[in-house]
């Protein structure tokens, strides 16, 4: 899909976690569709290095893989002093990589709930680390983090999920908070998304209702308006689901 946003981030380089497949393919599409450089993290090899391959041949932007566990804070670390010592940086930030275990909390075993709320919390929180710092260095920058209606309203055997995505949800708040007072060339958003017809959704629940389901893309489109923004106005929050979504508000 051709995004209906109209933003120029060529000279821009970008990362995004989780952006071998579903919304963070879609997302990284979006971000070299509009010209930036992006960085595919993610921890699926072949997948991530086929979407760069996918997007160089149809000469539609320019990406390249970076292997990376969000898990592992010292990993993180290492990928941005590599980019350091290259002399690049990141100027926009995308925390899409997630998990869920859909189970009920007493068939939940401790290794699940840490593999859950490791991606989906910890892991945003490493590449925040990382980036914000360096953005506040250098006078500005732009990060997203992807969320859940999950963050607002939680339902049967999402536990883990609901717990870590409404804890990014408040570090993101704190985030913007920050950048108000410390940058204000910083972008901070989160982004509530609701059901989508991805991978995600369709390889725990083959049986969905596609129709309750809205495009990757048009996600992918609203992280595009979320940095077209002028630096006079700040978007803190969007919420974008679809319109039989039943998980909000």
């Amino acid at each position: 899909m051709d995004s209906g946003v109209r933003v120029d981030l060529h000279g821009k380089q970008a990362l995004v976690t989780g952006g071998a497949r579903g919304l963070g393919a879609s997302i990284v599409r979006a971000l070299a569709g509009a010209g930036a450089s992006v960085l595919v993290a993610d921890v699926r090899k072949d997948l991530a290095r086929d979407l760069c391959n996918e997007l160089a041949a149809a000469g539609r932007g320019d990406a390249r893989f970076v292997e990376m566990d969000v898990r592992d804070a010292g990993a993180v670390a290492e990928v941005f002093k590599d980019l350091e010592a290259e002399g690049q940086a990141v100027d926009i930030l995308v925390n899409n990589a997630a998990v869920d275990v859909s189970k009920p909390i007493e068939h939940l075993t401790s290794d699940e709930v840490t593999r859950v709320v490791a991606t989906n919390l910890l892991g945003p929180m490493y590449l925040c680390l990382e980036t914000y710092r360096r953005m506040v260095a250098r006078g500005g920058g732009h990060i997203v983090n992807i969320l859940s209606t999950a963050a607002n309203r939680t339902w049967t055997e999402a536990g883990p999920y609901a717990a870590g995505k409404s804890g990014l949800r408040a570090f993101t708040h704190t985030l913007f908070k920050e950048a108000q007072r410390d940058c204000p060339g910083i972008g901070v958003t989160g982004i509530i998304a609701g059901g989508m017809e991805t991978p995600f959704i369709m390889e725990r629940f083959p049986d969905a209702d596609v129709s309750m389901l809205q495009s990757p893309d048009i996600v992918a489109d609203t992280v595009l308006y979320a940095l077209s923004v002028p630096s006079g106005s700040a978007v803190s929050e969007l919420v974008v689901v679809p319109r039989k979504e039943p998980s909000w508000p």
